[in-house]
């Protein structure tokens, strides 16, 4: 069996945004693998906080940030998937600030 990490990212979509924008991003959630929904207005795929295995996401000043819980593999397939959706979708490279992307 794989280790369950933690894991966190940033992504270059920022809070200030437009709505049609984050409308966008609310329908790639909803196509992403492990989708399960709303708790609390915090978007949730595999399981919630007190689950061993999953995916939340929030919007922070520092960007669209993922904190999850899950084994390094299906986390860096999941994320990778969730960047190219985003990228085609949004028309801008989806990426993390620190690799440079803005």
């Amino acid at each position: 069996m794989s280790k369950i990490n933690s894991h966190n990212c940033n992504l270059n979509i920022w809070y200030y945004l437009p709505d049609e924008v984050w409308d966008k991003v609310s329908k790639i959630y909803e196509s992403m693998p492990g989708w399960i929904g709303y708790k609390n207005g915090i978007p949730y795929w595999f399981g919630y906080e007190e689950d061993d295995v999953f995916i939340e996401a929030s919007v922070e000043p520092s960007g669209l940030s993922f904190y999850t819980q899950m084994n390094n593999n299906d986390w860096i397939s999941w994320i990778e998937r969730f960047k190219l959706e985003a990228s085609k979708v949004l028309c801008f490279d989806v990426g993390e600030p620190e690799d440079g992307y803005m």
